[in-house]
């Protein structure tokens, strides 16, 4: 059962600092406001303003040339590998073919080992800049670590992130994931037809399901196929050796994600859109979607997908609220 979320918990404090760190009560995450050679500068809600659930924290060095941003945020799906991996991509795309992955492993966080993921790129923008990111997953929450400044300031730029990295305080330290860098191979050939839609009946249970993939580069990932839309390309995933698994299309470095569960009747693959803070849920395609099909849903252009059949919207203390919408025409 899902319990309604007080008034309260819509309010929550995104941020509280202290003399000398900035805390996200709700995700029990906290950094100093000085680090290295950065100073928190600002703080708030990228999204979902009051909600809490989608966090940043703002830092510049005193000449302002280095940036860093800390994110704690809670998307639905909750994977740090998949927000390395998406953040590459758009890291990649946004600064161009002379843009140098430097470094890209698995690293300690409080004196655990393999807790982050921890990326460097360099000669970024033309050569102009370097960037660095770390990934963090802590109970339902993935913390990303930005830094980024000039060529010349690299030092900097690496110091920035290892020194915010070494400072991130967690609560709960049983709730940090062992986390590795996603890998990939090429899935056998599959039926790439078009799928059928059957929405859910009235009377059906709209409940979010776990989608069943192995997180935070646990497991081989296999690329099913491209998914060419107006914004770009995204890959159709699923867990390698499982040819009737689960399927998830991550779509963006922010959380959002497509995701095909197999039925629990085992007819079919139900369809659910997991973001921050809310997962869309809708009825079950009789087979898998083609690449085709799924970049109509993903532009918006699928008549079948025009609406979900129920929204599921988290609270900051992750209690759920599910609400069934009025379908078209109804």
């Amino acid at each position: 059962m899902f319990a309604a979320h007080a008034h309260a918990a819509d309010e929550a404090e995104a941020w509280l600092p202290t003399q000398s760190a900035i805390r996200a009560p709700a995700a029990g995450i906290a950094l100093p406001q000085t680090i290295a050679n950065l100073s928190l500068t600002k703080s708030g809600e990228a999204s979902n303003g009051g909600r809490a659930v989608d966090n940043y924290a703002q830092y510049l060095s005193e000449d302002g040339a280095v940036q860093a941003t800390l994110y704690v945020y809670m998307p639905t799906y909750a994977d740090a590998a998949l927000a390395a991996y998406m953040t590459d991509k758009a890291i990649m795309e946004r600064f161009g073919t002379k843009t140098r992955r430097t470094a890209y492993a698995s690293v300690p966080v409080a004196g655990q080992p393999d807790r982050a993921i921890r990326a460097v790129y360099d000669d970024a923008a033309d050569g102009a800049l370097t960037t660095a990111a770390a990934f963090v997953h802590a109970g339902r929450w993935v913390v990303k670590l930005r830094v980024t400044g000039p060529t010349e300031r690299r030092a900097d730029v690496v110091a920035g992130l290892d020194g915010m990295l070494a400072a991130l305080q967690v609560d709960d330290m049983a709730q940090l994931h062992p986390v590795a860098p996603a890998s990939f191979s090429a899935c056998p050939a599959s039926d790439a037809a078009d799928a059928r839609l059957t929405p859910a009946a009235p009377g059906d249970a709209a409940t979010p399901q776990d989608v069943r993939i192995p997180r935070d580069g646990k497991d081989r990932l296999c690329v099913r196929g491209k998914v060419v839309t107006a914004e770009g390309s995204f890959d159709m995933l699923q867990q390698a050796g499982q040819a009737n698994g689960a399927i998830i299309v991550p779509v963006d470095d922010s959380g959002t994600v497509l995701a095909f569960d197999p039925a629990q009747d085992a007819r079919g693959y139900r369809l659910s859109i997991h973001m921050v803070g809310q997962t869309d849920l809708y009825g079950t395609y009789d087979k898998v979607p083609s690449p085709a099909q799924v970049a109509a849903i993903i532009d918006g252009k699928d008549p079948q997908t025009a609406q979900a059949e129920a929204v599921a919207a988290y609270a900051a203390n992750g209690n759920v609220t599910v609400s069934r919408l009025p379908r078209a025409g109804h």
